[in-house]
């Protein structure tokens, strides 16, 4: 078991939605990408279907990205296992990917309601405590979240903890609130990731995610203001980015 969600050294590389940039996005042939490059944290979404079963999916409804059209949150999981993402590939359940890589770590985002009581059943029966951070614009789910578990994961901030950190509410405010709310990181998109934020996040004891960056340039920027993790579709070119600056850390290194 893992010590800590954030132990893994920084800065931290996420293959976001799998690694959206090679391989459909959420889909199994994107995430054993990432882990073979040596991805130690993957990024995902999860919907429950009609019957609660958790999937790795970002949008409400299939239309999207898959052959098939409907809201997961109306289906039942055998529709939903019938769909093919860009036309090819399965949609994980979110289980089977906890199960298929034991050392890996998962941040994950609840993008509806539903969701929250099986991510929290998930957890505590796959014992997935310290390799789970979960995420949500909603405060509204990070709470169900809490109140649903027996002891602490790691959270991300709300819209509510990023517009507080943008606005500058003092640390002595912040710190607390954070606290108790088992608020760990501020995953921030990129337009927020200012030196001012980023130093108002590490006084206020978060570490700070940033959201999507497929570019070299930017992503060596935000590693200069000091951002401890980068979410990125394009997983090779973090990568190669972080071996240039001799801050490659992939799985199973400590």
């Amino acid at each position: 078991m893992h010590a800590d969600f954030l132990d893994h050294p920084v800065p931290h590389a996420f293959a976001h939605r799998g690694g959206a940039g090679h391989f459909p996005e959420n889909s199994w042939r994107a995430f054993e990408h990432a882990v073979k490059l040596g991805y130690a944290y993957l990024e995902t979404d999860a919907h429950a279907t009609a019957d609660g079963v958790l999937v790795a999916f970002h949008d409400k409804t299939l239309d999207r990205v898959t052959d098939r059209t409907g809201a997961i949150a109306g289906l039942p999981a055998s529709e939903v296992a019938a769909a093919r993402v860009a036309g090819t590939d399965p949609i994980p359940l979110l289980e089977d990917l906890l199960g298929a890589w034991p050392d890996v770590r998962f941040n994950i985002d609840v993008k509806d309601a539903p969701a929250a009581r099986p991510l929290a059943d998930l957890i505590r029966r796959t014992a997935a405590w310290d390799r789970v951070c979960i995420t949500s614009f909603s405060a509204t789910r990070l709470r169900a979240i809490r109140r649903l578990l027996d002891r602490p994961v790691c959270l991300s901030t709300s819209r509510v903890g990023a517009a507080a950190l943008r606005i500058g509410v003092p640390r002595r405010i912040l710190a607390p609130a954070f606290g108790h709310g088992w608020v760990r990181c501020a995953q921030l998109p990129v337009s927020l990731a200012t030196a001012p934020i980023i130093g108002r996040a590490h006084a206020a004891g978060l570490a700070v995610h940033v959201w999507t960056v497929n570019d070299a340039a930017v992503m060596t920027a935000l590693l200069d203001l000091g951002a401890d993790g980068i979410m990125t579709d394009q997983t090779e070119t973090l990568r190669e980015v972080l071996i240039g600056r001799g801050q490659w850390h992939p799985r199973g290194v400590s």
